[in-house]
Formats: C-alpha cells, structure tokens, sequence
C-alpha cells in the first residue's frame, strides 16, 4: 500500500503542513498550553527532512526509528517524547520492510496510537492528540485498501474538531478545567494535519 517513496513524500508534505501552520498551533497552545507547540514541532519537522535526504537503502522500519528519535531530541514539551514515540513504534510494526500493504499500514498506525497512549497516559475524550490517532486507527480498521483516502481526511478533520467541545484531563490544558471548553487541542491539530498530508499522498498515488 505505502513504498518507501510514499513514506517520503508523506513525511515531506506534513512538514509542508507544518510549517505553514505552525503560527496557528502555536496561538492555539498559547490558549490553553505552554504556547510553544508550532515553534517546536516546526523545528523537529525542519530536522526531519533534513535526514531523508539521506534516506538511501533504508527500510521504512529504519526511517520510522530516525525520525522518531530526531523528535524526541529536537522537539520540546510533550509532543516530542508523544510524536516520537508514535514513529518509533511504527517502526517496530514496519521493521526490514520497503513497502507495506494495508493491513500492515493498519497495524503501524495502531502501534503508533498505543505507543502515545502508553506513554501519555492518556484516553478518548481526554483533549488530547489520541482523539485523532485512536478513531483513526480504528477507521481504518474497518476498511479495506479501497478506503477513499477524501473520507479518512474528513473524518479525522471532524475528530481533530471534536476536541474543541471537550474538557481537558492531561497535561497543562488540564489545571484550566472548563476553562479548557471551547479551545481546539493543539496536538490533535497537529495530526489531523499530520494525516492530511498522508491522505493527500495516497490521493496521488490513485
């Protein structure tokens, strides 16, 4: 389903996203978080793209692993250690493998969602980027490899939006109680454009 080329070109096109959004995440975070999650998500995508360029005769497990451990080293607060550990188990899920079919995507999705979970201690409805990553992985679960990629976009933009009516329960949103309703979780933006960019790759390939 996805080639180490796909991979790539995903990967580019979310730091694209994130690049051109990260004043938008920052506002967001500055609401009800630290206010630093655009600058520093930013900063780690920069460092990512900076090491494809030496991606040659590496496997998607090998990426997965590099670019995990460049955002947990350049990336500040929680979503480093949370986003990095989400691509360090998609490594494990996709280890020694050049291109992997759609229930193999699945499951590196999957690993990802538990891996940011375990390491969050977090759950659905806590306000927080799982409410992207868990439905998702759960979508597409259900569906097969004729998935429209259009549909996946629109559902995780409508989970991304959910957590606006949401209290949050970790991290610094957190001591805001209800205060925290009516504000966008930043890490659950960051994702949905993070699965933007992975849907407009897959749209190209069709």
């Amino acid at each position: 389903m996805i080639s180490v080329e796909q991979f790539l070109k995903w990967i580019r096109f979310a730091h694209e996203k994130i690049q051109q959004h990260k004043n938008e995440l920052t506002e967001l975070d500055q609401a009800i978080g630290d206010g630093d999650h655009g600058v520093n998500l930013a900063r780690g995508f920069e460092a990512v793209v900076q090491k494809l360029d030496a991606h040659e005769g590496k496997d998607l497990g090998a990426l997965c692993q590099e670019i995990g451990m460049t955002l947990i080293a350049k990336v500040g607060g929680a979503s480093g250690p949370l986003y990095g550990t989400a691509f360090v188990r998609m490594a494990t899920a996709w280890k020694g493998k050049q291109s992997v079919t759609y229930p193999e995507f699945v499951q590196g999705i999957e690993a990802g969602a538990n891996g940011i979970q375990a390491r969050g201690k977090a759950g659905l409805g806590d306000k927080t980027m799982l409410d992207v990553w868990l439905p998702l992985a759960d979508y597409l679960a259900r569906e097969t490899e004729t998935v429209s990629w259009k549909e996946v976009e629109r559902f995780v933009y409508q989970q991304m939006k959910s957590t606006e009516s949401m209290e949050a329960k970790k991290g610094r949103a957190a001591f805001l109680g209800a205060r925290s309703i009516g504000h966008r979780d930043p890490g659950a933006v960051s994702s949905y454009y993070l699965f933007a960019a992975l849907c407009q790759t897959m749209e190209m390939k069709e």
